[in-house]
């Protein structure tokens, strides 16, 4: 999380806005992130889901963290944040962010155990391998066991971790979330955090064989957090993970996470472009074009929409 002194600093950058007709054979997804946080923004998140409903877009993706601190991790908040996802005309994918997991151990937040409320998070958004959304767009889910397994994670499943395609694109989720990835809290959640690393290296690793294969001409990888925005280098493994993979797919891959509520297209690491959307208090969202085999073959036009402000 960033202050909001940052977010506004950083909201005026401007990057990468599309005018010109996109090429033939193109698509958009939107994302959206960090919302809503409090009963203002549950409002304006309601526009923005309709607003999402109305534009050309093959899907939707929320890359995380669907409350903010001192709203507590319920049951009841899952399933009303399902449902919503789940009246999106467009298929709509969902990634966990530390809102709705790791910080809920927070007094603020309930007190609940972080490894029950990924279970639960689990059960109420990934039980089957495709989208939400009125129409679902199908997708495979690291759902089986890790083979060969990994010393001290038992099975090792992550059902959240996704992959589908768009045409000659191909994208894949993974469970990166801020608040240091779950790291340094106690033993168990080390390694939980320790082997969610091992099982996020080999998903992407198969996600860059089966692009490859495909001869997919771009990579779109998605999680939830800044992996720049770390005090502890809790996400080293994960930024060395997509050193490797930008290294063996060789053609253009674009990051998309939220996490610093900042919106900003740049490129972090060779062959990488990343877009980070919007985030509390910037109400929006940022549809993305893909021109497959173009140059440049990302596009970025923000839809900001609000800013909520503190008060009565």
């Amino acid at each position: 999380m960033t202050s909001r002194a940052a977010a506004l600093a950083a909201a005026v950058l401007i990057a990468g806005c599309a005018s010109a007709p996109p090429p033939a054979g193109s698509f958009s997804f939107a994302v959206v992130g960090d919302l809503p946080y409090n009963p203002r923004e549950e409002q304006l998140f309601e526009q923005l889901l309709r607003d999402i409903d109305a534009a050309d877009v093959a899907f939707a993706v929320h890359v995380g963290d669907f409350k903010g601190s001192g709203v507590a991790c319920s049951d009841e908040l899952f399933a009303r944040r399902r449902a919503q996802f789940d009246a999106s005309r467009h298929p709509f994918f969902f990634v966990p962010g530390d809102n709705e997991w790791v910080d809920c151990r927070r007094p603020e937040n309930g007190g609940a155990d972080a490894l029950e409320r990924l279970a639960r998070l689990r059960q109420v958004f990934f039980s089957k391998p495709a989208s939400l959304g009125e129409r679902r767009l199908p997708a495979r889910s690291q759902s089986a066991c890790l083979e060969p397994p990994v010393d001290e994670c038992g099975c090792g499943a992550h059902p959240e971790n996704l992959r589908w395609s768009v045409g000659a694109v191909a994208f894949v989720s993974l469970n990166v979330t801020g608040s240091e990835n779950n790291l340094g809290f106690d033993a168990a959640n080390d390694r939980e955090a320790r082997c969610r690393d091992r099982a996020n290296g080999r998903w992407l690793d198969a996600a860059v064989d089966e692009a490859l294969a495909a001869k997919s001409s771009e990579l779109v990888v998605i999680v939830q957090a800044n992996p720049w925005w770390s005090l502890h280098r809790g996400h080293e493994p994960f930024v060395a993970q997509l050193e490797g993979a930008a290294r063996r797919f060789r053609g253009p891959m674009l990051l998309v996470h939220g996490d610093t509520h900042t919106y900003r297209v740049d490129h972090p690491l060779a062959g990488i472009t990343r877009v980070e959307t919007y985030g509390s208090p910037f109400v929006g969202w940022v549809k993305v074009t893909v021109a497959p085999g173009q140059a440049p073959p990302f596009r970025f036009d923000s839809r900001f929409m609000a800013l909520v402000t503190r008060g009565p």
